[in-house]
């Protein structure tokens, strides 16, 4: 049995990690999940962060979609720290006011009725899955299968590597869990042919993000939401990356003319802080006690955070800055487009846009923003994906283009 130090030895003498020790030590101590960017960071505020060297980057990965406020935004760092001198972790054996609070803040701004929380997108997909199914046993003769599309992602547990339309993720887990269908995305038809007396839902995303920020034509979720009624099936909504004012509306399903039977939240719903929400309308919210849970699911703690970020949203015009914002960037990206002709497509809405290339050219970029300060997403070998905070403003946008220009020069001087 091999003998532990109870002593940390990370800082041995008082003395600090080097960058690359710091890094080494991962490499050493954790399982291999993530192709990770060469640079550990230590601080963050509004869209920027430092390195452990000082080295200062502007942030447009946002944590995967998840800073909404940026990093360290004041009016959640003073309602966590408030929080935390309070309550912190009860379980939902009890009743407590952030946790209320949240819930109804949520539901007067959507058109759903009730909300579960938990800890992250992936729980939230799981536990509407888990809904769907129990509204196929009560009410459609015990229907279980899930409608979903390719190039979708709705989480890592193992369930919703099935849910997820992308073979990379799935081939090394088979056989997986049965009652999902794969279809094409953006084709009404499809979901149609797969339907059958055993179908009990749709779960789509309103704008594929993990998949490459691919945007649906503007019938095609109100289509589907037709198909649905008509067949009694659920209408559900993958909102984790595309809720909470990321394409410029508090959530996306708004800009096409939809009502979700049932939509879930993750992502930027904490700017920063872990938490994740299952919303249902009042005929589908069919659990009753003990069909699901969650030991830490809606704390006191996160909630806190959650609602006083939905507050700042709302209250502060933050939507329509993401509109003005993320429309200028998009412009500026067009003009981009215009100079180099191995970029292909500009897509996206709000703050979620992508950039395409005709040639697998994304780690490049990347590792060229980084080395001059800014942080960007690979989505896809040819493709990079852009999510800052939500308050980013058109300066930083500037800064931004001014990167990706002289980067897009290097890869054309290089042919």
């Amino acid at each position: 049995m091999k003998s532990v130090d109870r002593c940390s030895k990370l800082n041995q003498g008082g003395q600090q990690l080097s960058q690359s020790n710091w890094q080494a030590l991962e490499q050493k101590l954790f399982l291999r999940t993530v192709n990770r960017s060469p640079v550990t960071l230590v601080r963050g505020q509004g869209a920027w962060v430092w390195d452990d060297q000082g080295r200062q980057y502007l942030d447009f990965v946002g944590g995967w979609a998840v800073n909404s406020l940026g990093h360290c935004p004041p009016i959640v760092v003073e309602a966590l720290a408030k929080q935390a001198e309070t309550l912190i972790q009860t379980s939902n054996q009890f009743y407590t006011i952030p946790q209320v609070e949240l819930a109804q803040l949520l539901i007067e701004n959507s058109f759903l009725d009730r909300v579960f929380f938990c800890n992250s997108g992936a729980e939230a997909n799981e536990g509407a899955v888990k809904l769907a199914r129990k509204y196929g046993k009560l009410q459609l003769n015990g229907a279980y299968k899930v409608i979903t599309t390719y190039n979708s992602f709705h989480g890592r547990t193992l369930a919703m590597t099935a849910a997820t339309g992308q073979r990379k993720f799935q081939e090394t887990y088979v056989p997986l869990p049965d009652g999902f269908v794969n279809v094409e995305y953006d084709d009404v038809e499809a979901i149609k042919r797969a339907t059958n007396d055993q179908t009990c839902g749709v779960i789509l995303e309103p704008i594929q993000g993990e998949g490459g920020v691919n945007v649906p034509s503007d019938d095609y979720l109100k289509a589907v939401q037709n198909w649905c009624r008509e067949r009694r099936i659920l209408f559900m909504l993958d909102e984790i990356q595309t809720g909470i004012g990321r394409t410029g509306t508090l959530f996306a399903y708004e800009q096409y003319g939809v009502e979700p039977d049932v939509m879930t939240l993750a992502k930027g719903l904490g700017s920063g802080v872990p938490i994740g929400a299952i919303l249902a309308r009042e005929n589908v919210s069919l659990f009753s006690p003990g069909d699901h849970g969650s030991t830490f699911g809606g704390n006191p703690l996160v909630c806190a955070a959650a609602y006083a970020t939905l507050r700042y949203i709302l209250e502060n015009d933050i939507l329509g800055k993401v509109e003005r914002v993320g429309n200028y960037f998009m412009i500026r990206l067009e003009n981009l487009k215009q100079q180099f002709d191995f970029v292909t497509e500009v897509r996206g809405r709000g703050l979620l846009i992508a950039l395409e290339f005709n040639q697998e050219i994304a780690e490049r970029l990347m590792r060229f923003c980084l080395g001059k300060g800014l942080l960007v997403n690979k989505v896809k070998p040819n493709a990079l994906r852009f999510m800052p905070p939500l308050i980013i403003t058109e300066e930083e946008v500037n800064k931004a283009i001014d990167v990706l220009g002289d980067a897009l020069g290097e890869i054309r001087n290089a042919k």
